[in-house]
């Protein structure tokens, strides 16, 4: 991701000004208040995903609020998802108060004046924020709108997702073409609206695509969380996301796949983690096999030769000997 602004490359005089002009032009206009101004630092690094933006902030406490006469003046029309990361956020917008914590997604909307804030109490708070335009959401506004200035906790499974994704954009950004963002911007478009209809008990309101990519993000998620039950098969994550496995299997298809593959492909990525490992070293080669859902040696041993070429035995020994 790109940094636009780190503010500990700034004199202490200047690093508020620098944020809010900053914030003005890569997120949307607002005012702000600083509780110790003389103390305040902030970070924000971006990566442009096709038509949408994510930006990973951290900053100290602050209040924020944009109002009925900034709105008249500049409004880029757009929704705002914000993952929390680290510390809690209050949220007001359209008469609904909220206090996020870590883990929780928030929902703004540009063209409603909102007041944001992270209490003085707080060290310093974090997000991942998802900004788009709200020509794209596929939801209808009467879905979108009373959610406006809520946290959306009750979408935690379709929220770890989200979050999970979101992450995945970041630290991956670098290895991202001018293609692979504009096409992931449709995918995190479709996540956001699938955590929104989740929240809102809306999912029938999603159209077929989007409701296809919430149930793909979702299968990969439990098939990571899953890996180390020998059992995990096509079966079982159809049945954990009541569809049938024909529908399953339809899915990973269109993205190029099979669920099987997926499962083979990380369990093996899980392994030759932990094979190189140093601080694992003392681990039996077995016991690593076991801990990723290969509980017999020999298949274990079978299943890493033919994926990397290697016995996990030689991997390991290479990998220790690399400088």
């Amino acid at each position: 991701m790109m940094t636009v602004l780190d503010t500990t490359s700034l004199p202490p005089a200047e690093r508020t000004a620098a944020w809010a002009e900053t914030t003005s032009l890569a997120l949307v206009t607002t005012r702000f208040r600083f509780p110790e101004p003389e103390r305040f630092g902030a970070r924000i690094r971006a990566v442009d995903l096709g038509a949408a933006q994510l930006s990973e902030l951290s900053y100290a406490p602050l209040l924020s609020y944009r109002s009925p006469r900034l709105i008249r003046r500049s409004d880029p029309e757009l929704y705002q998802l914000a993952v929390i990361t680290s510390g809690r956020q209050g949220i007001e917008q359209a008469g609904r108060n909220a206090l996020a914590r870590p883990g929780d997604v928030i929902l703004y909307d540009s063209s409603r004046p909102f007041e944001a804030s992270v209490g003085a109490g707080e060290t310093s708070s974090g997000s991942l924020l998802l900004q788009f335009p709200k020509r794209l959401m596929p939801l209808p506004d009467k879905v979108v709108a009373p959610l406006c200035g809520t946290v959306l906790t009750q979408a935690a499974g379709m929220g770890r997702v989200f979050h999970r994704t979101l992450r995945t954009f970041a630290e991956s950004a670098a290895d991202l073409t001018d293609g692979d963002r504009a096409r992931l911007a449709s995918t995190v478009v479709d996540l956001a609206a699938a955590v929104i209809a989740r929240h809102a008990e809306q999912t029938s309101a999603l159209p077929r695509q989007a409701r296809a990519a919430a149930l793909y993000q979702e299968a990969l998620a439990f098939i990571c969380r899953h890996l180390h039950d020998p059992a995990l098969g096509p079966a079982a994550v159809a049945a954990a996301h009541c569809v049938s496995t024909r529908t399953l299997h339809r899915l990973f298809q269109a993205h190029g796949s099979t669920v099987g593959e997926v499962i083979r492909r990380e369990r093996i990525a899980r392994c030759r983690r932990d094979l190189a490992d140093p601080a694992l070293r003392g681990v039996p080669v077995s016991a690593i096999g076991a801990r990723w859902g290969h509980p017999r040696p020999a298949e274990f041993t079978r299943a890493f030769r033919t994926a990397t070429g290697m016995t996990p035995t030689a991997f390991r020994a290479a990998a220790h000997h690399r400088p």
